[in-house]
């Protein structure tokens, strides 16, 4: 007989249902609450923590064990000249604006993006096309835009659209054009806001006693990979390509978190640096890949105004141009498979393309990764080929040379023109200005040193430097065309980096996998995989007595063995309610002990979201609920595998 099958659509979702769930269970919380707490900080509980540490386990064994990655561990807190060099003094900020008569501070594309949105969802709501939505409390109803039962004109409706689907490649004045344009105000008082301005996100600090070594807490860990490309490197036996690998915190004064998870001030990131010879960005691995699916919203449909998708293979997008190379479109593809893998619904997955005002200010192609939630889609894994930005800008500030020395297989012969300096005869004819010359002569092209020659060869030639005409002769410099032998090329890498955002990917794991009993709607369910679930197994013995201890004691120590994270629940509640209360925390498999356990040394084994249970030998049990958790056999097979509990104790 096949398992009875599960609706886990027969309620629609409810955000506020799952968020009662997470805080009841202590997934996390906000951090500080009985000081009143502070918005965008958050401490996980028990099971979030444990869900975080097995979403980073599963990355490691995707990303760094799967392609070879070297790991590093570098500092939070970075000297201030770091992030100067970086660009991210000057252009690591985003667009605020300020209520005119409170000086509330929001976000201005935030701003923009919840009143069109609003007006959007009323103009539906008029139309007859939406439910009324639901009431929220007062505390949940800050600096959201109100939707009021309104009926837009068409034109007006199209024009909304356009601009949300371009929104992230506003610049600052145009956000603040939109808000007078559209009478976009705050959506707490109904005042108007300001003008946008500037805000860097970094949280500034001082390094020393004495506050004159000023320092930033990162905002990102890619910095510390770069400082240590030359380390980096020489282990990897200066060979290219290779990646680096880091998982750790990172900072970000967001102007007004909110959403949770989803928007916070400190955050666990893991990040990827792909080095890559910049004349050859093809990966060794594409090819596993090729064959991939991604929904994938390129710029040149956001700037008609439109959010519609294209299906294709990455082999596809990347041979059609629109993924720029191979190695770009290795990472997206392995992204799509590790976010499906941890539970991600791949049906509200989307790869999305930046446009030209929102790329980072070191970036020449860059992917999102979008997943859809209950307040649309967020941006979870960013995918950026950074070019040789960073690696360049700090070996110039430095003059360390961040840079590959590759032996060619074959010696290069190749011809040129060299300027050669009578350096005696200029300094006594031109002075001062004899650097200048050689500099100006130095830098010069191929073609513009062949002009020179010529004229030189007719008695003489004028230069200009510093405004000033400077004549040059024979005797003070000459052009030469020499042969050069070139066995080793130096050249500086480019990167590829894809970037995650470990709280916004649980977060949006877990209203993926919720849902409530279609007999029940106040039983909710979280059918996390295995593979990240906080605990694998439940343990629980029908009965407090004495006779059941040596047993669990055995149960529990045998799944530990076997490498099974388990959990005893012994509370004097009904077993219903244990395992209702293990379904919420996402727990796939429970194991009950009754009194026929005692007698017969047999085990039933419960599956979280069918509810079915199977039975058989206590071993057998064992080796069944590790090779499921394990991920090397499903439910069906485990179905042929052991007996179909009826319900019934085999007791004497």
């Amino acid at each position: 007989m096949a398992a009875k099958p599960v609706n886990k659509t027969a309620h629609p979702f409810d955000k506020a249902r799952l968020e009662a769930l997470l805080n009841r269970r202590f997934f996390y919380a906000p951090a500080f609450e009985i000081y009143g707490g502070v918005a965008g900080l958050y401490d996980y509980g028990p099971p979030g923590s444990s869900l975080q540490a097995n979403i980073i386990a599963e990355w490691r064994r995707h990303f760094i064990i799967h392609d070879h990655m070297l790991e590093l561990d570098t500092t939070i807190m970075t000297p201030a000249p770091v992030f100067e060099t970086s660009g991210h003094v000057a252009r690591f900020a985003d667009w605020m604006v300020k209520d005119t008569k409170t000086g509330d501070v929001l976000r201005a594309d935030h701003l923009v993006k919840n009143v069109l949105e609003a007006r959007l969802a009323g103009d539906r709501e008029a139309r007859g096309q939406a439910a009324q939505p639901a009431k929220e409390d007062d505390k949940k109803k800050k600096k959201k835009a109100k939707s009021v039962a309104v009926q837009l004109p068409d034109d007006k409706v199209k024009d909304y659209e356009r601009i949300l689907a371009q929104l992230d490649n506003f610049s600052g004045p145009e956000l603040g054009d939109l808000c007078q344009k559209h009478d976009i105000r705050n959506p707490d008082t109904d005042n108007e806001v300001g003008e946008p301005q500037q805000f860097n996100l970094m949280f500034a600090s001082s390094i020393g006693p004495t506050g004159q070594h000023p320092g930033y807490l990162r905002p990102e860990t890619a910095q510390g990979h770069f400082l240590n490309f030359s380390r980096l490197l020489e282990f990897n036996n200066g060979r290219i390509p290779f990646a680096s690998a880091q998982i750790g915190r990172s900072f970000r004064n967001e102007i007004s978190p909110r959403a949770g998870l989803l928007r916070v001030r400190e955050f666990t990131m893991g990040e990827i640096e792909h080095y890559v010879d910049p004349a050859d960005k093809r990966h060794a691995r594409f090819s596993e890949c090729r064959h991939i699916e991604l929904a994938l919203l390129d710029r040149d449909v956001q700037s008609q105004g439109l959010t519609t998708v294209t299906r294709m293979t990455i082999g596809e997008a990347v041979d059609k141009g629109i993924v720029a190379n191979e190695t770009l479109g290795y990472f997206l593809a392995r992204i799509q498979q590790f976010l499906v893998h941890i539970g991600i619904d791949s049906g509200r997955l989307r790869f999305r393309q930046h446009m030209g005002n929102e790329m980072a200010h070191y970036a020449t192609d860059c992917w999102d990764a979008e997943i859809e939630n209950a307040t649309g889609w967020t941006e979870c894994v960013g995918c950026a080929d950074r070019a040789a930005y960073d690696l360049s800008v700090h070996a110039a500030k430095t003059g360390h040379p961040l840079v590959v020395r590759e032996a060619l297989k074959e010696p290069v012969v190749s011809e040129r023109e060299v300027a050669e300096f009578n350096k005696k005869g200029l300094g006594q004819k031109l002075g001062r200005d004899a650097g200048v010359v050689q500099k100006i002569v130095g830098e010069m092209s191929q073609s513009e040193l062949v002009r020179v020659k010529e004229a030189l060869a007719q008695g003489s030639t004028a230069i200009v430097a510093e405004g000033r005409e400077i004549t040059l002769t024979p005797d003070l410099v000459t052009i030469n065309r020499k042969t050069f032998k070139q066995s080793i090329r130096e050249y500086t890498p480019n990167v590829i980096e894809p970037s995650f955002g470990f709280g916004r990917i649980l977060y949006t794991l877990l209203e993926h996998v919720f849902w409530c009993r279609e007999q029940d709607v106040e039983r909710g369910v979280l059918s996390l995989p295995s593979v990240v679930a906080p605990t694998k197994v439940l343990i629980v013995p029908l009965s407090a007595k004495e006779e059941f201890d040596p047993l669990v004691l055995e149960v529990s120590n045998k799944l530990r063995k076997a490498g099974i994270f388990s959990r005893v629940d012994d509370s004097n509640t009904s077993i219903g309610k244990r395992y209702a209360r293990n379904d919420e925390l996402g727990t796939p498999f429970g194991v009950t002990l009754d009194f026929a356990s005692v007698q017969n040394r047999t085990m039933t084994l419960r599956e979280r979201d069918t509810t079915e249970q199977l039975i058989g030998p206590i071993d057998d049990v064992i080796t069944v609920v590790t090779d499921l958790v394990q991920g090397t056999l499903d439910w069906p097979t485990a179905r042929e595998r052991l007996a179909v509990y009826d319900g019934v104790q085999a007791v004497e």
